[in-house]
Parts: C-alpha cells; sequence; structure tokens
C-alpha cells in the first residue's frame, strides 16, 4: 500500500475536505448529532478502509440514508435505540458476506450505473449552489440581497483555482501535483475569512462556515459519543429498522463499488462479498461508539479516484486526517468558509455529469439511452433507490422490446426457393422472456409452410415455449402447415405432443 503514498497523501487531503463538510451535513439532514457523522467518517476511512479489498473507494455516511434515519430515531424513541439498529445491521451484514450475496451488484446494467454516476452529480452540483453562493434560507424569497458576497467571492475564487490547477499549473511543475488544489483554495478562504471577520460587506457569517463541535477538555470530548441502549433488544421496531438498514446500505454500497470500478482508471475489480464483510463490521462499531450507518459512497470515492488515489491508503489516512482535525484542531476547521468546499463539490459533480457523457450514451442507441435518462431523472426528482429502480424496470422493458423485434436466439432460415420452406433453429437457452418473439415467428408462417424446427443444441427451454410449441402443434393442421423436428434423439415428422417429447427428452438426460 506505501508503494502509492505519493499518489494517495494528496488524494487523502482532496478526500477529507470532500467528507468534513458531508459527513456534518449528512448528520444534521439525519436529525442526529452532528459528532456522530464524523465518528461514521472516521470508522468508514480507518476501519472499512483497512478491511475492504477496494483500493479506491471511500466509505462514510450516505446522504441515501438520511431520510431513514431521521424516521428511525423517532420512530425508535431515541438516538440510543436507534444504534442498536445500525449495530444489529452491520452483524445482518457481515451474514450477506459470509452468504456471497455481493453478487447482487453485477446484475445491475451499465446504463443504470452511469445514470446513477450523473444523476448524483447533478444533485450535487444543485445542492451546493445556495452554498457556493452563502444564501440566507431565513430570507423571504428569492433575492440578491439573501446572497453572501463574501462567500461569492471565495467560492469563485476557489473554482477559479482549482480549475487553474488541473489545467494549466498541474502540467507545468511537479510541485503543483503534489500540492493539490483543493487544499490551497481551502487555505485561500480562511485567510479571505479572517482578514474580511468583522467586516459589514464582505464578513462571512458563522452559517457559512464549517461548523465542527470543539471540546473544552478530554472528557468533554469524550462525552459527544454515544451508545447503545441494548435494552430495546427485544422491540421488533429495531429489528424492523436494522433490516431496512443493512439492505439498503449493502444495495447502496454494492451498486457504488460497480460505478467505482468503471470510474478507476486502472480498472481494479473490488471484491463483493469482502466489501459486505467489511461494511458489517464497520456499522456495528460506528453503531457501538454513536456513529450513523456506513456504506460506500461515489462523491468521495469518484473525488479519491480524480484526486490520482491509488490504494486503500487514500482512505485510510482521510479517515485520520478526520480524526486528527476533530481532536487537535477544530477551531481553525471552523473558519473554512463552506462556499470554497462547494466549489470543491463543483468539480467532482461536474466530473460525474460531464455533457459528453449524454452525447455518448444517446450515441449508443435507445437501449443505452433510456434507462440512463431515466435513472437520472428519478434520481433527481425522487431520490436514490428510486432512480435505480425505475431505470432498472425500464432496462428490462426494453430488453423484452429488443428480444421481440430481434430473434437473436431464434436463427431463420429461409430454404424455400418458392415452396414456403423454413428453418428455425433454437439457442442453447431459450426463456419466457423469448415468448413474444417466438410467437411473432410462428404467426408470421404463411398458409402451407414446410417447417423444419432444430433443437438439437438446445440446453435449456422454458415451460412457457413448450406450451407455445404445443399450441402451435395443433393451430399448423388448419394452416397447412407441416412441422419437422430434429433432435438428439432424432427426426420427427410433425409431432403429436410438445410437452410429452420434451419430457421424454429431459428423462433421457
Amino acid at each position: 500500500m506505501f508503494k502509492t503514498i505519493k499518489s494517495d497523501l494528496p488524494a487523502s487531503i482532496v478526500v477529507f475536505f470532500v467528507a468534513l463538510p458531508l459527513c456534518l451535513g449528512i448528520a444534521l439532514a439525519s436529525g442526529a448529532p452532528l459528532f456522530s457523522g464524523l465518528i461514521a467518517g472516521i470508522v468508514g476511512g480507518i476501519i472499512v478502509g483497512g478491511i475492504s479489498g477496494s483500493k479506491i473507494g471511500v466509505s462514510g455516511p450516505a446522504a441515501g440514508l438520511a431520510a431513514i434515519v431521521l424516521t428511525a430515531i423517532g420512530t425508535l424513541g431515541g438516538y440510543e435505540n436507534f444504534l442498536v439498529a445500525v449495530v444489529l445491521g452491520g452483524a445482518i451484514q457481515l451474514l450477506l458476506g459470509v452468504l456471497k450475496a455481493g453478487v447482487i451488484g453485477y446484475y445491475f446494467p451499465s446504463s443504470v450505473i452511469k445514470g446513477m454516476l450523473t444523476g448524483i452529480g447533478i444533485i450535487i452540483i444543485i445542492k451546493q449552489v445556495p452554498v457556493f453562493f452563502g444564501y440566507n434560507s431565513t430570507a423571504e424569497g428569492i433575492s440578491l440581497d439573501a446572497i453572501n458576497v463574501g462567500s461569492t467571492i471565495v467560492g469563485f475564487t476557489g473554482l477559479a483555482i482549482l480549475i487553474l490547477w488541473e489545467k494549466v499549473l498541474s502540467k507545468k511543475a511537479k510541485i503543483f501535483q503534489l500540492v493539490q488544489g483543493p487544499l490551497v483554495a481551502v487555505i485561500v478562504g480562511i485567510i479571505f475569512y479572517v482578514a474580511t471577520e468583522g467586516n459589514d460587506q464582505l464578513g462571512i457569517n458563522a452559517a457559512q462556515l464549517v461548523s465542527v463541535p470543539v471540546p473544552d477538555g478530554v472528557d468533554s470530548f469524550f462525552a459527544q459519543f454515544s451508545f447503545p441502549n441494548f435494552s430495546a433488544l427485544g422491540s421488533k421496531d429495531v429489528w424492523i429498522v436494522a433490516f431496512t438498514i443493512a439492505l439498503v446500505a449493502s444495495l447502496e454500497t454494492l451498486l457504488c463499488v460497480e460505478a467505482t470500478d468503471k470510474l478507476d482508471p486502472d480498472k481494479n475489480v473490488t471484491p463483493t462479498n469482502r466489501e459486505l464483510l467489511a461494511q458489517g463490521v464497520g456499522n456495528m462499531i460506528s453503531g457501538l461508539i454513536g456513529g450513523l450507518p456506513i456504506t460506500q459512497v461515489i462523491v468521495r470515492s469518484s473525488a479519491n479516484i480524480q484526486s490520482g488515489g491509488k490504494s486503500k491508503m487514500s482512505a485510510i489516512i482521510h479517515g485520520f486526517f478526520l480524526l486528527i482535525s476533530v481532536i487537535l484542531i477544530p477551531t481553525l476547521l471552523n473558519k473554512i468558509p463552506l462556499s470554497v468546499l462547494a466549489a470543491v463539490l463543483f468539480v467532482v459533480g461536474f466530473k460525474l455529469a460531464k455533457p459528453k457523457l449524454f452525447i455518448q450514451m444517446y450515441a449508443s442507441g435507445r437501449k443505452q439511452f433510456l434507462p440512463f435518462i431515466v435513472t437520472i431523472l428519478g434520481i433527481v426528482f425522487a431520490d436514490l433507490l428510486v432512480g435505480i429502480g425505475l431505470g432498472l424496470a425500464v432496462g428490462v422493458v426494453v430488453i423484452l422490446f429488443k428480444s421481440y423485434q430481434n430473434s437473436h436466439f431464434l436463427h431463420i432460415e429461409d430454404k424455400s426457393n418458392g415452396s414456403n420452406r423454413i428453418k428455425m433453429t433454437l439457442a442453447e437457452e431459450v426463456t419466457f422472456f423469448n415468448k413474444g418473439a417466438i410467437l411473432k415467428e410462428l404467426d408470421s408462417l404463411p398458409l402451407g409452410t414446410y417447417l423444419e424446427l432444430d433443437v438439437r443444441k438446445t440446453r435449456y427451454l422454458d415451460n412457457d415455449i413448450v406450451e407455445i410449441l404445443e399450441d402451435f402443434a395443433h393451430k399448423a393442421k388448419e394452416r397447412e402447415i407441416d412441422i419437422k423436428l430434429y433432435s438428439e434423439r432424432g427426426v420427427i415428422e410433425n409431432p403429436s405432443s410438445f410437452i410429452e417429447f420434451f419430457k421424454l427428452r429431459t428423462k433421457a438426460a
């Protein structure tokens, strides 16, 4: 892991600055103590990062679970009761890893995965716009008066530094590769805040700064930790929440793993069952010390990849940075303007939702573009799981429609020479998905056709298809169609029953 430390250390700094406001923001959105988000980020970096087989994936509290957490805290009667569900959820994830349930992620089409990444990129940009301008959410209506001038200046300055660093400076000298643009942008933001503090025109309000808990001493630091109330273990609601967390967190993790592996320039393949085990351990530890539920998250993972992270050291070091910062320099962290972090997230979001990708997906045809665009719309206008579900559903419908139009499993050969002689050869596997296409081909046969049906290569024939052939055999007499069946058992002229034939064939096999 230490072989690539020159790449991993700068990347971990970027991930740290991306993760810090996300940890706090997700905790706030979840109705949980702010410190719980930092605990989850630290555990996700150090513990999960250490156990995981992913080289560039980064774990931490996930926005996709915020609504579940917010509802569950109220339903279970307090945060300590909710922590029991987090620990149990982690144990269930461990079990899923042992049962090798990690293969689920492989069954999601790449168009849906790309749509998920793009949708998340768009959401990131949309949500960071008011933060970038230091917009005062308590102001009535939308007006320029609600925009903070200082935050806006810092946001644009930070964005300019990031673009200049990536497009120009990093290609000029090695020093600009070692010192990352986001770190410089954050330092400039802190200097601007300190220099303009108290200025009515350019000063940045406390609400527009990072807000990390500042303990008075060792005792007050440890007082921020919460612990599960295991007396709630017998509650049915606790178990329901635990299973919900385990399933949603596992699905989000597996989808993120699939997406991260696609983004990885080195094309590493993450062992998914090991990832579930790592997430399970992480959630158990996070729940035991008062942290939020953890998943692998695409925003931090993509920031890691875009910043040149090469091994899991980047994720682990970012976790240590979070731990050290909340212990040693919380006061300094609270001088970072949120608008400069919004600028960092703008760049991350844009790279996930590049306009060029829309053009590429459109050029790939409807089969790819429809699930892609539906997934994006679902994520932007509803939420992550709704978007993925809609994209998957559209993907299945498109496949069914395509299988109806294109009989790739059914080779048709016209041997008529003017005498309506057709040969149909079935593929090795024919399932109920192919019903529509087979029905269409059989119904289109003209009167008096001589049909040669070849099933010699077919190893699996769905019962639905056998029933279609059975019905066709009865109708064939009325349409004056003769059938010649080629099978491993020989050649049969006008079989009286396909069902009986395939029963005998199965028994013989």
